[in-house]
């Protein structure tokens, strides 16, 4: 008889995006006449740039001359892509990070779900709330969620810390003290931040309870302001305690190509059960290179071709535009009487849907009515319940028609 990993069966009913994704394919198929505008997915829209595909194009070409053929990659990552990355993600910001503290990989989501291979089981984990579902998800996958109450949509052994407009979508400390502490910001989906000041609270509080802070700042090229920290190894202390992902899929509109990196400091410690300090960068390695074979040359190429300044320049070009369009649905959404928030640091607007309404019932009527699609924020845990998320990421043209029929809307 085949044993099934019954902690799958404690899983939520569906993928927030396939429900979403069956909904809309649902209202096309009765309403083939009606134009749907898409702002619920974060999928780019703008062409990778000339200077990445140009690198893209030379890798490629290599690889049909026998002299550079080229077979298996290190698992890690190529050397010419991870000192790009130390020199410009981290040297350029005063950050000291070493190129074996990198490992490439094909997406943050892809990483942000793996770490748990190196983590205990009996860890209890804390999530922001909203967030990115795939920290739940894939935690509930591996066992360490406990069973699901269906009344209050909350699992036994997650620690949810709310982040919502009464705190100023600053997460506090939860009364129970987490193993692994889940971090993202800029964040997804609210498009909020935290300062410097209020990020190393965080650190200070891993360090001070040896909790580990894994934090997703796949958004960070779109931060416009001072003071919030384009990666948490600026904070004082964090190599101590944090594993950071890294994306290009975002960035540099990379979500169909895939290629990511996560960094694992050398001083980052774990603990058996009778109290011995391990070092994670050796079992992440160790992982890495026994269930992944690495990202593929002409992708690493690009991915290298990013920090190049025309590269950098043509990219900041397509962030910009993106973020033009966070304008243009933040303002057009104030204009139509929606308190809204994010669009600043992040290309995801977070709205407060209207009164007596929940958050998949205002899916419906903007589906229904406007013809438009977002996110429901409950799909992002309980604290999202109320709010709706729209993204930057549509052109221009549909982004502007879009708010237009919301803005008409009854």
């Amino acid at each position: 008889m085949i044993n099934i990993n019954e902690n799958f069966l404690n899983l939520q009913d569906s993928y927030l995006f396939s429900t979403i994704a069956k909904k809309v394919a649902e209202f096309q198929k009765n309403n083939p006449d009606k134009k749907v505008i898409k702002l619920g997915i974060g999928d780019v829209t703008r062409p990778i740039v000339p200077a990445v595909l140009d690198a893209m194009h030379k890798a490629v070409d290599e690889l049909g001359k026998g002299e550079t053929f080229r077979g298996y990659g290190p698992e890690q990552g190529y050397e010419f892509l991870r000192e790009k990355i130390v020199q410009n993600d981290y040297a350029k910001r005063g950050v000291t990070i070493l190129p074996d503290e990198i490992f490439v990989s094909d997406g943050a989501k892809c990483d942000c779900g793996n770490i748990g291979d190196i983590l205990g089981i009996d860890n209890t984990v804390a999530i922001t709330d909203p967030v990115y579902p795939v920290y739940l998800d894939t935690n509930v996958m591996a066992g360490r969620s406990g069973n699901y109450n269906t009344e209050s949509g909350v699992y036994e052994n997650i620690i949810y810390i709310p982040a919502t407009a009464e705190n100023n979508f600053i997460p506090q400390f939860p009364k129970k003290v987490p193993d692994m502490i889940y971090l993202c910001f800029p964040n997804n989906p609210t498009g909020t931040t935290l300062s410097k000041d209020e990020l190393k609270k965080w650190v200070d509080y891993a360090k001070e309870n040896k909790s580990l802070i894994l934090f997703d700042s796949a958004y960070e090229a779109f931060i416009s302001e001072e003071n919030v920290p384009h990666t948490i190894y600026e904070i004082e202390g964090a190599r101590e305690v944090a594993i950071e992902f890294r994306s290009f899929s975002k960035t540099a509109g990379f979500t169909g190509v895939r290629c990511a990196y996560t960094v694992v400091p050398k001083e980052l410690k774990g603990y058996t059960k009778d109290g011995k300090e391990i070092a994670l960068n050796p079992l992440w390695n160790r992982r890495h290179g026994t269930k992944f074979n690495g990202v593929s040359y002409p992708v690493q190429r690009a991915a290298e071709a990013v920090y190049t300044d025309e590269g950098q320049k043509q990219i900041k070009e397509n962030i910009s535009y993106y973020m033009n369009n966070a304008k243009i649905i933040k303002e057009g959404l104030k204009e139509a009487g929606y308190t809204v928030y994010g669009g600043i640091n992040a290309p995801y607007i977070w709205l407060k849907v209207p009164e007596g309404l929940t958050s998949w019932e205002f899916f419906d009527k903007l589906l229904k009515e406007a013809n438009v699609v977002g996110t429901p924020g409950v799909g992002f845990g309980p604290s999202g319940e109320g709010y709706f998320r729209l993204t930057a990421f549509g052109t221009k043209e549909n982004t502007t028609e879009a708010i237009e029929r919301i803005k008409n809307m009854k």
